[in-house]
């Protein structure tokens, strides 16, 4: 692509080192836009100044949800290189996303481009504490200014910037998760298995009663049988037991997420075995009550490994282990991160310099 660069004469603030963080509230200097035409495709690829876009209150997005996003990090090594950790298979899952929405695919070797090209350019808000990234949100936008339901001509590609650091503010301390049995999330043939902002609005009211209770996340089950585990919100999950990694199997309404497949690689080249299965929420309490559960752990590109030492279901609290994050979970985490900040050896050509 030929990328036009219009640098901020007006730079901000960059957060100084060891500043918390948070996650998402602090946006770097630039992002890259693109516009998609119907009869042109994609065209005017370019990196601005951070700031609000011009849009018309009638635009698609706002009134049918025609919208994709991802998420990614940029990790600061040691020896300050910038390393991106697979993205080839955020592209990948953009374009099933897009798919999904009738949002016209973007080549997979444009998308990356895009996010390496301002990812070098504000490489300087790349932070270095530990724990700490860059995190990127990439997302598809529809623009169309008119008010019928149908697939919109024109959309915006952008990718926004974060200064992140821990996704959660205990960081790798072990979470509790309520097992939702009201609500339901997504269901196959739907768009659960799409990074779409409808998915996550369908998850609030469940979040908030969640928090309200104690608990920090809300893990989905199947929304037709309502027994069989799928996904944490922010998250997949993964169960370790009677000495099996085990983890719902991808069905078309869990997301296909890309810590999910790498940690479970990890774990078959460590010579355990895996199993991708649905798995019920009674197999799951009988597993607690019995001591086969040993080990409960949510991955995503957020939080990496989050650890979980508590599920709630109905009137059953189940306590996993002795409370504290299990052996297993800790050293997926170590490794995982390991290759992402350069520090361990990458033997599987997942990490990408800027």
């Amino acid at each position: 692509m030929d990328i036009k660069i219009t640098k901020t004469t007006n730079p901000k603030k960059k957060p100084e080192k060891g500043q918390p963080l948070g996650f998402g509230h602090i946006f770097t200097d630039h992002m890259f836009v693109m516009n998609y035409t119907e009869g042109k495709g994609w065209h005017d690829p370019r990196i601005v100044p951070y700031g609000e876009i011009s849009i018309e209150p009638s635009a698609m997005v706002f009134h049918y949800g025609q919208s994709m996003f991802e998420g990614m990090k940029a990790y600061r090594g040691k020896d300050d290189s910038i390393y991106l950790f697979r993205p080839d298979m955020n592209a990948k899952r953009a374009n099933q996303s897009n798919a999904r929405l009738c949002i016209p695919e973007i080549p997979e070797d444009m998308f990356v481009e895009a996010v390496k090209a301002v990812v070098d350019v504000d490489r300087d808000w790349v932070p270095s504490d530990p724990g700490t990234s860059l995190y990127i949100r990439p997302f598809v936008i529809a623009t169309d200014a008119f008010l019928g339901v149908a697939p919109s001509k024109t959309y915006l590609f952008m990718v926004i910037l974060s200064p992140s650091g821990a996704y959660y503010e205990s960081g790798l301390e072990p979470v509790g998760i309520w097992i939702e049995d009201e609500y339901v999330r997504a269901v196959k043939g739907g768009m659960g298995f799409a990074k779409t902002g409808g998915n996550y609005a369908a998850s609030l009211i469940a979040q908030v009663k969640a928090h309200d209770s104690g608990y920090s996340q809300v893990l989905w089950l199947d929304g037709v049988e309502r027994k069989y585990i799928e996904e944490v919100g922010a998250m997949n999950i993964c169960f370790k037991s009677a000495g099996k990694v085990v983890t719902p199997m991808l069905n078309g309404s869990i997301l296909p997420g890309i810590t999910r497949n790498s940690i479970l690689q990890v774990c078959r080249d460590w010579g355990y075995e895996v199993e991708e299965r649905r798995i019920s929420v009674d197999e799951l309490v009988a597993a607690a009550k019995d001591g086969t559960l040993e080990e409960v752990f949510g991955t995503g590109t957020a939080a990496v490994v989050s650890p979980v030492n508590k599920l709630r279901y109905e009137d059953d609290v189940m306590n996993i282990g002795d409370g504290s994050i299990g052996e297993l979970t800790q050293k997926l985490y170590d490794e995982l991160t390991g290759i992402q900040w350069g520090e361990r050896e990458d033997t599987r050509g997942w990490r990408v310099t800027v």
